[in-house]
């Protein structure tokens, strides 16, 4: 059980804030990576299998990059980013859902909850090629072309993963995009293959490692 203290209506208040914890477990930890694989390897195959064409994007995207240079410096992710043609979504939908998944829009997005029961958190997030996410971004989305097949996937090519993530530029697309600097993926020599506002960007991190 943990106490908060909080503030309401202009006065101090006092307030319980209840958190049911279980033991430390690594194991647990190990559970939670293993769900996300499992999830990541189960999108792939039913949209292979349905011939959608697709790129794995995001967090693990990252994560496949940087393990081809140092494993230890790979940072584990619970999103399962996948990129799609908006004219397949339909398509898409029926190949997830014959393997289980369950279709639901939020908040502006289309997700796949891993099965009737799954929290939200546990869930394929579709982003679509080619479309800006947000209006005022400066670059859309690449096309899902752009990627690199594996024997299980197909992954969003290096250059276009950067791409994404300069374009986007959150706190976690900027610990990212660290992330695939710390391991030499991406330099200085970028700047000239890039659009201005993501060259500027980029300098940016380049000059300020330490965040």
């Amino acid at each position: 059980m943990y106490w908060q203290a909080t503030w309401g209506g202009g006065a101090f208040s006092r307030g319980i804030v209840m958190i049911i914890a279980g033991a430390f477990s690594l194991e647990r930890v190990v559970s939670a990576v293993e769900k996300v694989r499992r999830r990541l390897l189960k999108t792939a195959a039913a949209l292979k299998a349905a011939g959608v064409p697709y790129a794995v994007a995001g967090g693990n995207a990252v994560a496949l990059w940087v393990s081809r240079v140092d494993e230890s410096a790979v940072r584990n992710t619970r999103d399962v980013d996948i990129l799609i043609r908006r004219g397949d979504l339909e398509a898409a939908r029926a190949a997830l859902e014959s393997v289980g998944f369950v279709h639901r829009h939020v908040a502006g997005m289309d997700v796949f909850l891993d099965g009737p029961e799954a929290k939200p958190r546990d869930a394929v997030h579709i982003v679509f090629a080619n479309e800006n996410v947000r209006p005022p971004e400066p670059l859309a989305n690449p096309d899902v072309t752009e990627c690199e097949q594996t024997d299980q996937f197909c992954v969003l090519s290096l250059e276009a993963l950067v791409r994404v993530k300069l374009t986007a530029f959150r706190d976690k697309d900027r610990t990212h995009l660290r992330d695939l600097i710390e391991v030499g993926l991406v330099s200085a020599d970028w700047l000239p293959r890039l659009p201005a506002v993501l060259a500027d960007r980029l300098r940016l991190l380049l000059e300020t490692p330490g965040g």
